[in-house]
C-alpha cells in the first residue's frame, strides 16, 4: 500500500444562522458562510449584505482553520456573538436550527449567480429549500488519502447524523422525523451518500465529466454529505478547447480537506463542539487504520442510505443496521463502540473533553429530541420552540 503523510487534522466549522422576529417568532433573515440576506413581510428578499458592501454585514459564518477544537471554540465563540449583536441590529434575534418550526415563505431569486442557476437546475424544489446546516472541514493534505478516508467514513455518516439532527417540524408540523433538513436537501441533485471512488484521479475524472457537459459550474456545486473540498474557493480557469485537464489539476491542488456536511446546524455549542470533535477524531483513526495496513470494510451506498433513512426518521430513538452482523442495533451501542475506537487519539488531538459531551447528548436527547419535549409541554406551541432555541444559542455567549 501506498505511504501516506501524516495530516494536519486542523478543523474549521461552517454554521448557518437564522434571524427571527422577538415577537411574532417568524423567520425574517439569515446568515451563511455567503453573506446575509433578510425578509419582508412577504417572505421576499429585500437585503443581501456583504463585507465589502456594508459595515452592516454577516461576518463569514464559519471559523478559520484552527489547530484543534479549542481554538475553534473560540473562533465559534465570537462568531456567534457577532451574529447576535447583528441581528440585534435590525431588532432580531439569533437561532441555529435544522429548519425553522414552522414560518412559511416562497424564496425569490436573489443577487447570487450560484443561487439564480440553483434554481434554474432544480425549479421549485429549491425555491422551498429552507434548511441550515453545520459544516466541519478536517484537513487532510494528501489528496489520495482524502479519497480512501471519504470512502470508508461514508458509512459512519448516519452514525453521526443521529446526534446532529435539530429539524423535526416543518411549516407548523411535527414531521415525525429527526431531520427533515436532510428530506429537503436529498431532494437536490448531487446530495446524500456518494459512490465510493477508486482513487482521486477517479473522482477528478467525475468532477471533469460533469463540468465538460455543463452539468456543473464547478466543483461547488456537488453537495454530498461527504466531499473533497478546499479551505479556497476552487478559481475555476477555463477549460481548454480540447476539454483536457486544465480544471482536474486546479482541484487536485486545491483539495486539502475533507467536508462532513450531513450535520443539520445545532443551536448548543457545546454540542457543536462535541460532534466536531467526533468527526476529527474518526477521520484520524480511519487514517491511523490506513497507515498500519488496515482497512475500514467499504459498503455500497444504497446500504449505506438505508441507515440514513434511520437516521432520518428516528435519530438516537432508534437502531441502525450493523452490515458486518447483519442485524439492527441501538444506535447507542453502535456510538458507545464509535467511541472506544477513536478514544486512542483523543488526547493527541486535544479534544477528549469535548467528545466526552456525547455522552451527555445521548443522556438527554438530540435537538430534536429536546425540542420536540418542549411541543409537548407547551401544547404544540411552535413559538415556544422558538423561544427555546434562541436560548440555547445564545445562553454560552
Amino acid at each position: 500500500m501506498a505511504e501516506y503523510s501524516q495530516p494536519s487534522f486542523n478543523i474549521s466549522i461552517e454554521e448557518e444562522y437564522q434571524f427571527v422576529h422577538p415577537e411574532t417568532r417568524e423567520l425574517r433573515g439569515f446568515a451563511t458562510a455567503q453573506g446575509l440576506t433578510l425578509l419582508d413581510s412577504q417572505g421576499k428578499g429585500e437585503a443581501k449584505a456583504r463585507r465589502e458592501e456594508s459595515d452592516l454585514v454577516a461576518p463569514r459564518a464559519g471559523t478559520p482553520i484552527c489547530r484543534d477544537v479549542k481554538q475553534a471554540r473560540k473562533e465559534l465563540l465570537a462568531i456567534r456573538r457577532e451574529m447576535r449583536d447583528l441581528a440585534a441590529t435590525y431588532g432580531l434575534k439569533m437561532m441555529a436550527a435544522g429548519a425553522h418550526p414552522f414560518s412559511y415563505w416562497e424564496r425569490e431569486q436573489e443577487e447570487s449567480p450560484r443561487y439564480r442557476a440553483l434554481i434554474e437546475d432544480t425549479q421549485f424544489i429549491a425555491r422551498r429549500l429552507l434548511a441550515f446546516g453545520m459544516y466541519v472541514h478536517i484537513g487532510i493534505e494528501d489528496r489520495n488519502l482524502a479519497i480512501d478516508v471519504m470512502n470508508a467514513m461514508r458509512y459512519l455518516l448516519p452514525h453521526i447524523l443521529c446526534l446532529a439532527n435539530a429539524s423535526p417540524f416543518w411549516q407548523g408540523l411535527d414531521t415525525g422525523l429527526a431531520s427533515y433538513r436532510s428530506v429537503l436537501l436529498d431532494a437536490l441533485p448531487r446530495t446524500g451518500i456518494p459512490n465510493a471512488f477508486r482513487s482521486l484521479n477517479d473522482y477528478l475524472d467525475y468532477v471533469e465529466t460533469l463540468l465538460r457537459t455543463n452539468s456543473i459550474p464547478d466543483s461547488e456545486a456537488i453537495w454530498w454529505d461527504i466531499r473533497p473540498h478546499s479551505h479556497q474557493q476552487d478559481p475555476s480557469p477555463p477549460r481548454t478547447e480540447s476539454g483536457g485537464n486544465t480544471r482536474s489539476k486546479t482541484l487536485a491542488t486545491e483539495q486539502a480537506a475533507l467536508e462532513i456536511r450531513v450535520c443539520d446546524a445545532l443551536p448548543d455549542i457545546d454540542d457543536v463542539l462535541a460532534v466536531a470533535a467526533l468527526i476529527q477524531a474518526t477521520v484520524a483513526w480511519m487514517v491511523d487504520l490506513r497507515h498500519r495496513n488496515m482497512s475500514f470494510r467499504l459498503y455500497d451506498r444504497t446500504l449505506i442510505a438505508e441507515n440514513k433513512w434511520r437516521a432520518v426518521r428516528y435519530g438516537l430513538q432508534g437502531k441502525l443496521l450493523d452490515f458486518g452482523i447483519e442485524q439492527e442495533v441501538p444506535i447507542h451501542d453502535l456510538l458507545h463502540e464509535l467511541l472506544e475506537r477513536v478514544e486512542p487519539v483523543l488526547d493527541r488531538l486535544n479534544c477528549r473533553e469535548e467528545v466526552s459531551h456525547l455522552h451527555n447528548i445521548m443522556q438527554r436527547g438530540a435537538s430534536s429530541d429536546q425540542q420536540r419535549q418542549v411541543w409537548r409541554q407547551s401544547g404544540e406551541d411552535g413559538k415556544a420552540v422558538v423561544d427555546f432555541l434562541v436560548s440555547q444559542t445564545e445562553q454560552s455567549l
